[in-house]
């Protein structure tokens, strides 16, 4: 209680804090372990009235105390589609006074990305800093919908900043009013904590929020605090009204409020009704308070209810029609009732119910009406499009062009960064346009344009369904724009994770087209040829590509690139291994020589021939076209190919060694599968990050990404869903857990009858199991009885893996020859130490001129190891040995490099204890200090600010200062930049 309860306060200020106890413990201690561990997330859930605001303010004036600037934000009930609203209700104006100091913590790179979104940052005609980097293009050259990730980043890093040593508390309320983005952006923020002593609190009303909501502080794991603010007890009540009122009426109002304060509050300025007429519901009594109101100053307060949630006098006094003067004096009487209170130069209602119970009070074509005075007025003064389409939405009307053309040019606006408000605004947008033929070709554009941003925002369902209207409105004879509908439809379903009915719709369609070999049907032919890919039937994928010609004169451009990408990888599954390289450098050559336009409606076919170059071991033409691919994809919207595509480039980045790249690669693809909302493309995602972090040595988060993966239950007895498994099945190996382990690789691998894998997973899989099982042998111990026995099954199955390699392995695949050798070497190191490492270093030698440089490195130990068993084999096991711990280094594989290091000290070596590489040569050809590129391979390793300080003994200010350095010395403006700049 505080001792704050003198008197109810009904006027001008709000009513004293009573009670809450349990709930100001809480927020004190989120307080303190923020100051004391970093990022924290607290959310206060309760109904409409309970308080959370209240707590809130109290949170904020514990926070100034010691010494967080805290800053606010709020959604509001009638602006919900706004984006990013209550963030940037909350930072704006604090960006805007301090936009210099701000450019220089975040970098002009992320400055000019965040300036999309935060008008503060965005004061000056020029573009912050020039031209962005390469690696942070602008929010509005990327339309994918993965702008948003990258945003999301930018976001995070600014709050880290803002915080700095100080701490930083940023309060958004009423968040089940949020815009998707808004929630999109705490998803990921208490998954990806900013740096440095932030608390993040948000309030919701748990009836009208999202599930995502609810279960934010659960995600954030330990640093996650959940208050429920419920009603007040009686006694609570008693003390909230004071000694003034009556005990039967306190009882009255404690029973007819529920002990919801804001109620509560209400009924209590209601001091001369009579108990038994006060009024059943909250809004009911809001409505009596504002029947005490002049008619001058209800009028203003429904303009300004109209107008936004914090409202300019001068928008007010043209919604209401009546002069300033009279506005303003309007506004005095409404302060003084405390209807509004004073923000600055602009006013807000008290409370959210105040300003609906405001805005229910008007009469609907009044309404209609000081919207559409609204929109007029904003369209005189200028504004974006993105500021008029609120009121222009509400007050535009049926034919209206204008009004069309407002909401088009908005919903244009937000695409990358907002695509949820973007396709809500090009719904209205198709409401207002009339049906008739003059207007059909304009409708089926924005159809496809709202297909494409439902599809971006994570709503395939709904994509799906405008992509078939679409098909439905489409003449029976318009063949290609039929096919194009046919096709996006299909890859929707796919993503849904509906195979079936994919594949139904595209049959459906070639069977209505008086030509199923034409031009127009080659798109869903060769969409078919996909889908029978991912069922793993490839003979049917051969079947219906050897009905195609490689090119017609009928054509469009890119489609014989198209269709060229897409016979490389059946070739490959029926082990035509020299068809399927010819078949690359052909798709290869056309691809060089097509321009970007006409590839970009062919990137789902694209992706194949970069997947089987990776596959091929072509791993420089695949990073090549991975990236190129990536890039049309970004400029063109096409999220839910990209992720794909990231997916795949982690995977190549993993086989070559370059391991920061990959984690940083796969994580943004998990990101973009998470917004997408696609099971599909997150399991492809997780895949990739699992045998990203695995190999960088965290262990804990490569188990998770693979069980999460696998726990998705999408694509079963497809060839993806069994890499899922074989990825989760290797990180447990690596793990230690080899029993775990075996299991899993030997159920993703079908038990090697009918596997769905491709053939270098099958041949990296028996060398997974062949020194899981080894490596059980040796734990096991030697000596007699059960430990005996299991030892030499462990050896009898090692050499059973290893000769299946052997019968596995495929000469003219040279990235995978040398896993037959690292098996066989793993099944006789007890039995044949030196034939053990002859075979690794054989191994070694035919991975190295595969370009797998982590897995030379891991036959590179295993021939040290082996050494160490022969008669005077320690100087080649030192040899070995500190060859393979610098491939590790290089690589940033941590808990392999730190292995080898302790077998070398044990041979006598004296080995560094750096992060990785020695300082000096390393930094010289970065040109950065040691300590600096200390700094910039732990952040390269994925750590955070805070945990880099606490590695180096520094403090977080310091390491701060160290990353500007960085960015600035290797012109890269992102720590994804720093980590892609260390590997070139």
């Amino acid at each position: 209680m505080d001792g704050r309860t003198t008197g109810l306060v009904v006027t001008g200020t709000s009513a004293p804090l009573v009670g809450r106890r349990d709930a100001l413990a809480a927020l004190r201690g989120a307080l303190a372990a923020s100051r004391r561990d970093g990022f924290q997330f607290l959310a206060l859930a309760g109904e409409p009235g309970a308080g959370k605001t209240r707590l809130l303010g109290e949170l904020a004036a514990m926070a100034g105390g010691d010494g967080f600037t805290p800053l606010w934000g709020r959604a509001a009930e009638y602006e919900q589609m706004l984006p990013y609203s209550a963030l940037v209700d909350a930072l704006d104006d604090h960006l805007d006074a301090r936009r210099e100091e701000v450019v220089r913590t975040v970098g002009s790179g992320q400055a000019a990305l965040l300036s999309g979104v935060f008008p503060g940052l965005a004061a000056d005609d020029a573009p912050i800093g020039g031209a962005l980097p390469g690696d942070e293009p602008a929010l509005a050259d990327d339309r994918s919908g993965l702008a948003r990730y990258r945003l999301y980043r930018a976001v995070r890093h600014l709050v880290g900043g803002l915080a700095g040593t100080a701490g930083l508390l940023l309060v958004l309320d009423d968040v089940h009013w949020s815009d998707d983005g808004t929630l999109e952006f705490l998803d990921h923020v208490v998954r990806h904590p900013p740096a440095g002593p932030v608390l993040m609190a948000v309030a919701y009303r748990p009836a009208q929020a999202a599930p995502r909501v609810a279960r934010l502080a659960a995600a954030a794991g330990p640093r996650g605090h959940e208050v429920a603010v419920g009603p007040l007890s009686a006694a609570e009540v008693r003390q909230f009204l004071g000694p003034d009122v009556s005990r039967g009426r306190g009882t009255a109002l404690y029973e007819a409020s529920g002990g919801n304060p804001f109620y509560l509050e209400a009924l209590a300025r209601m001091g001369g009704t009579d108990v038994t007429e006060l009024p059943p519901t909250v809004l009911a009594a809001l409505q009596v308070e504002l029947g005490d109101l002049s008619p001058g100053a209800l009028l203003v307060a429904q303009a300004a209810a109209v107008a936004a949630d914090e409202f300019e006098p001068a928008v007010a006094a043209v919604a209401a029609e009546v002069p300033p003067a009279a506005t303003l004096a309007a506004l005095d009487e409404l302060v003084e009732r405390d209807i509004v209170r004073s923000a600055g130069g602009r006013f807000r209602f008290r409370h959210p119910l105040v300003r609906r119970a405001v805005y229910e009070s008007a009469a609907a074509g009044w309404r209609l009406g000081a919207h559409a005075r609204i929109a007029a007025h904003l369209a005189e003064l200028g504004a974006p499009a993105t500021v008029q389409a609120h009121h222009v939405e509400h007050s535009g009307s049926f034919g209206d062009r204008r009004a069309v053309e407002v909401l088009v040019d908005a919903a244009r606006a937000v695409t990358a960064h907002a695509p949820a408000t973007s396709a809500h605004w090009l719904q209205a947008a198709l409401r207002l346009m009339p049906d008739d033929a003059a207007a059909r070709e304009d409708r089926l554009a924005l159809m496809l344009e709202l297909s494409w941003a439902q599809g971006i925002s994570g709503r395939l369902a709904e994509g799906r369904d405008t992509a078939r209207e679409l098909l439905r409105m489409l003449p029976e004879d318009d063949y290609p724009r039929r096919g194009r509908a046919a096709r996006v439809c299909a890859l929707m379903e796919r993503q849904l994770d509906r195979p079936q009915e994919a594949r139904a719709l595209l049959l459906d369609e070639l069977s209505r087209m008086p030509n199923p070999r034409a031009a127009a049907a080659v798109p869903m032919r060769m969409r078919l040829v996909a889908e029978s890919m991912m069922r793993v039937d490839f003979r049917a994928a051969q079947a219906v590509l050897d009905l195609m010609p490689d090119n017609a004169d009928d054509w469009e451009p890119g489609l014989a690139v198209a269709v060229a990408a897409l016979r490389p990888m059946p070739a490959l599954a029926a082990r035509r291994t020299d068809d399927a390289m010819r078949y690359a450098e052909i798709a290869g050559k056309l691809l060089a020589d097509a321009p970007d336009e006409h590839l970009s409606e062919w990137l789902d076919a694209i992706a194949w021939l970069c997947w089987a170059e990776s596959y091929l071991g072509r791993y420089g033409e695949a990073l090549r076209h991975f990236d190129r691919a990536a890039a049309v994809a970004r400029s063109t919207g096409q999220t839910y190919i990209l992720t794909n595509l990231l997916a795949g480039r982690a995977k190549t980045l993993v086989a070559t060694g370059r391991l920061a790249e990959a984690r940083a690669t796969a994580e943004e693809s998990v990101e973009g599968a998470r917004l997408l909302d696609s099971g599909q493309q997150l399991v492809f995602a997780l895949t990739q990050l699992c045998l990203a972090e695995s190999w960088s040595g965290d262990d804990e988060a490569a188990v998770r990404a693979g069980e999460e993966a696998v726990r998705c239950g999408v694509g079963a007895g497809e060839t993806w869903e069994a890499t899922a498994r074989y990825a989760r099945g290797q990180a447990l190996v690596n793990a230690g857990r080899f029993a775990d382990g075996v299991e899993a690789v030997l159920d993703a691998c079908n038990r090697f009858e009918s596997p769905r894998v491709d053939p270098g997973t099958l041949l990296q899989a028996c060398e997974t199991l062949a020194y899981a099982d080894a490596s059980r042998e040796t734990s096991t111990g030697v000596g007699t009885g059960v430990d005996a026995g299991a030892g030499t099954e462990a050896a009898a199955r090692a050499a059973q893996w290893a000769a299946l390699a052997v019968r596995l392995e495929e000469p003219r695949l040279p990235a995978y020859c040398g896993f037959a050798a690292l098996a066989r070497a793993h099944a006789l190191a007890r039995q044949d130490p030196s034939a053990a490492a002859q075979a690794a270093e054989e191994a070694a030698r035919l991975l190295a001129a595969g370009e797998r440089r982590l897995d030379a490195g891991r036959a590179l130990l295993t021939a040290g190891l082996a050494h160490l068993g022969v008669p005077g084999g320690r100087s080649r096991a030192r040899e070995n040995l500190r060859a393979a711990a610098e491939v590790f280094d290089s690589c940033g594989a941590r808990a392999l490099k730190a292995r080898t290091e302790r077998e070398l000290r044990r041979l006598g070596v004296r080995v560094g204890g750096g992060a990785t590489t020695a300082a000096g040569g390393e930094a010289a050809r970065f040109g950065l200090s040691p300590r600096e590129l200390e700094v910039a391979l732990l952040v390269a390793e994925g750590l955070t600010n805070q945990q880099v300080a606490q590695r180096l003994f520094l403090s977080v200010r310091t390491v701060e200062t160290h990353l500007s350095r960085i960015f600035a010395k290797l012109e890269v403006t992102s720590r994804v930049g720093v980590a892609t700049a260390l590997t070139r």
